[in-house]
């Protein structure tokens, strides 16, 4: 059960390991995740279903990359919180994704703090 104030979430990497990794971190804080996705398409078919409160989305993924999906998402769960995750932190790939409507970025390798860090940045900012 989660807590009222910790949002629900989903968790998108086309790698099983990062997507365990991001998993653990989430538990660790209490947030409770309810599904998890290997690629764009996916994703936005859970984000439809379950609109959650916050989606974590990697950017290189097989059948459709997150900046991509990030577009759907926007239109399927406009609610949704969404903190990209990637090893690409560009400025160009940064503001891209902020433009798209993303909250937040994550740099892999993941740092547990910082994660945890960003994603409550993201929800301050929104209020």
């Amino acid at each position: 059960m989660n807590k009222p104030n910790k949002p629900s979430v989903l968790v998108v990497d086309d790698d099983s390991m990062m997507r365990e990794m991001l998993k653990l971190i989430l538990r660790s804080d209490d947030y409770e995740v309810i599904g998890e996705a290997s690629n764009g398409q996916d994703a936005i078919a859970l984000c439809e279903k379950y609109k959650p409160g916050l989606l974590l989305l990697d950017i290189n993924m097989p059948k459709m990359d997150g900046l991509q999906a990030l577009q759907e998402i926007r239109k399927v769960s406009p609610v949704t919180v969404v903190l990209m995750v990637s090893a690409e932190a560009t400025m160009d790939r940064v503001r891209e994704a902020v433009s798209l409507g993303a909250s937040g970025f994550v740099v892999k390798p993941l740092n547990q703090a910082s994660v945890l860090d960003r994603i409550e940045s993201c929800f301050k900012k929104r209020g």
